[in-house]
């Protein structure tokens, strides 16, 4: 295992999740953040089966980030309750690891 990981949120729209990818690699805090949709979504809010069109956001970054990340995150997200999942990244290449390394504060 590697202290590499993946951080997941969803958006309510194309707009935001660029902008939240932009002030996420602006502050360092990922080296990278793809942005992929629209994607379809059904989940439980206040006892009620929802379905949305969403944007999903992927950054590249590593656990010491992690909690400044949800707060970036949490301050520019329009949701009152953002999904935040940080995935581990077992492995990656040398070279792209270290590229990771070098973008982030």
């Amino acid at each position: 295992m590697t202290d590499y990981i993946q951080v997941v949120t969803t958006t309510e729209s194309e707009d935001q999740a660029k902008r939240i990818g932009r002030v996420i690699v602006e502050r360092r805090l990922a080296a990278c953040v793809q942005t992929l949709g629209p994607i379809e979504s059904v989940y439980w809010w206040k006892e009620e089966i929802e379905t949305a069109t969403e944007w999903q956001c992927v950054a590249k970054t590593k656990k010491n980030l992690f909690d400044a990340l949800v707060e970036t995150i949490n301050e520019a997200h329009s949701y009152d309750v953002p999904e935040i999942l940080a995935v581990p990244v077992a492995d990656g290449s040398k070279p792209y690891l270290a590229w990771i390394d070098d973008q982030l504060r």
